[in-house]
């Protein structure tokens, strides 16, 4: 059994279809991201999960009960769901441990004090228990909300936009915390997010939304390297797209030479195979353009970034079309310099030229 399941969510405003079909699936015990652009419906659908929406069509289950469909809505006190706001939410005039402890007041006392220990302990912030949250740094005030969202021990945990409010290179660093927290507690739990970094450290499973749609759920290994459309492909990870032509089922020619994939080529979403002798746009990574001195093959450097251990050059080939490459920052290349390069590709991603 699941324990969260949506079957064909559909949610309107007015005339205005807002979510737009969407079916998945989250087993106990699993991490997963709904990654998208702004407007693109993932912060409505985490609100139907939650109960705070209704639904316009479909089924939301959690571990088999039906919480969700047009006839009916379980209120959102009654899911057994743990909530983390954008903006974390806390009582300002409640002490850490008193925040921790607000959902289970039910408990008896002993009880209580010794969950609300056993979370202080789990989110690394013991001796914080008399602190208030304005003496917290944003990143610990993120970890008591996740601490009062688990201290009922709910069957789902929902994250709401959850590291929006951190310093950019706190982001990264604070979602693998947390993602360590929900595995020693054995949570199972939704983000929702438009950062694919804060995906990609957090997730077992994302789902990419566009439009209302979701347009894949997968490992985000496979939302990077094998991307269903052309949307994922762009929205996910840096790359750029060169034509090409495909020579046979595994192999496809473009301006930088020839790619050879392990497997036959996959040109669409439903699976289907490139055409041979069909034209076709080839999606390069920065890691599938390789810098070396000795090749013969020259592109030129028109744009770099620098990122500490690396480089991220903008190469300008013969054509005129650009593509990207990472690159050791030790190899340190002024702007119009002549470059040698070759194609280290593992994974070729190919869709149908337009």
């Amino acid at each position: 059994m699941f324990r969260l399941e949506l079957n064909t969510i559909v949610q309107r405003y007015g005339k205005r279809t807002v979510v737009d079909g969407v079916d998945l699936r989250l087993p106990a015990g699993r991490i997963a991201c709904l990654l998208g652009p702004s407007g693109c419906g993932k912060t409505t659908l985490l609100r139907c999960i939650a109960g705070f929406e209704p639904i316009a069509g479909g089924e939301i289950r959690i571990d088999g009960a039906l919480v969700s469909s047009v006839q009916q809505r379980v209120a959102p006190e009654k899911r057994q769901i743990g909530m983390v706001f954008q903006d974390y939410a806390l009582f300002p005039h409640l002490n850490v441990a008193r925040n921790i402890a607000f959902g289970i007041a039910a408990l008896p006392a002993d009880a209580r004090a010794a969950r609300v220990s056993e979370l202080l302990d789990l989110v690394g912030l013991q001796g914080y228990g008399e602190a208030f949250p304005h003496e917290l740094s944003g990143g610990q005030q993120q970890r008591v909300a996740l601490a009062r969202a688990l201290a009922p021990r709910p069957q789902l945990v929902l994250l709401d936009e959850p590291f929006s409010s951190l310093d950019v290179d706190l982001r990264e660093r604070i979602a693998g915390e947390v993602r360590d927290i929900l595995k020693r507690e054995g949570a199972t739990a939704l983000l929702v997010t438009h950062d694919q970094y804060e995906a990609f450290a957090m997730a077992d499973e994302v789902g990419v939304m566009a439009e209302g749609t979701l347009r894949q759920w997968d490992t985000p290994y496979n939302i990077y390297h094998r991307p269903r459309d052309r949307f994922v492909a762009d929205f996910v990870g840096q790359g750029a797209f060169l034509p090409g032509r495909v020579s046979d089922a595994r192999t496809v020619e473009i301006e930088l030479g020839r790619l050879q994939a392990a497997e036959p080529i996959v040109c669409s979403s439903d699976g289907a195979l490139c055409e041979i002798g069909g034209a076709v746009d080839l999606l390069l990574r920065p890691d599938d353009v390789v810098h070396d001195d000795a090749s013969t093959l020259r592109a030129e450097v028109v744009q770099k970034a620098f990122r500490g251990a690396d480089i991220l050059y903008t190469l300008r080939l013969t054509s005129g079309r650009e593509v990207l490459s990472l690159v050791p920052s030790h190899h340190n290349h002024a702007l119009g310099e002549l470059i040698g390069i070759r194609l280290d590709a593992d994974h070729v991603i190919a869709f149908r030229s337009d």
